[in-house]
């Protein structure tokens, strides 16, 4: 059971803080059931009830320090995804989303990032899908590792950019 203060993904809607726990006092909810309130550190006034015995929507602690670093640190030996069909693509990219799991959200990240070089490359623009795929992922990757490194949001991408780009230099 989570306690009040911890941070935890929950589903696919992002990174959120555990405020209370315990029951809800809105009529037609049971006063005998316990739930999890949840706000968002990115999304002023979001705030989300889940039931703490929900299984419908994963929900999990944020990666500790040491787990966000041996990511970041694994970025250059995670393998693209290697799907050519665009459609069968975006599908995979949905699903991944959904789990929220950061060496998915990574796998996209890299596959897209280098689409678009091969793109830019050819003279061509990014697909609509590409873009919204790669936000999304970056979004839902550098909301968690700001809380697990305990660093502003905006500062992420660089702070993993220049980690990989040094790990690379080394090796």
């Amino acid at each position: 059971m989570f306690e009040v203060g911890d941070f935890v993904v929950y589903g696919s809607d992002g990174v959120y803080q555990v405020d209370q726990v315990g029951p809800l006092d809105i009529s037609g909810i049971p006063a005998d059931k316990i739930y999890y309130t949840l706000v968002s550190p990115y999304m002023k006034g979001s705030k989300i009830f889940s039931a703490v015995d929900n299984r419908k929507v994963v929900m999990r602690a944020v990666m500790k320090k040491d787990e966000a670093l041996e990511l970041i640190d694994s970025i250059k030996d995670i393998e693209l995804l290697e799907i050519n069909d665009d459609k069968k693509r975006n599908e995979v990219f949905k699903e991944a989303l959904k789990t929220y799991d950061c060496k998915d959200l990574v796998r996209i990240i890299k596959t897209l990032y280098v689409r678009q070089e091969q793109k830019l490359a050819e003279g061509k623009k990014n697909t609509a899908g590409d873009e919204k795929y790669f936000h999304m992922a970056e979004e839902r990757l550098y909301g968690e590792l700001a809380i697990s490194l305990d660093m502003e949001k905006a500062a992420v991408k660089e702070y993993v950019e220049n980690r990989v780009a040094k790990l690379v230099s080394e090796a």
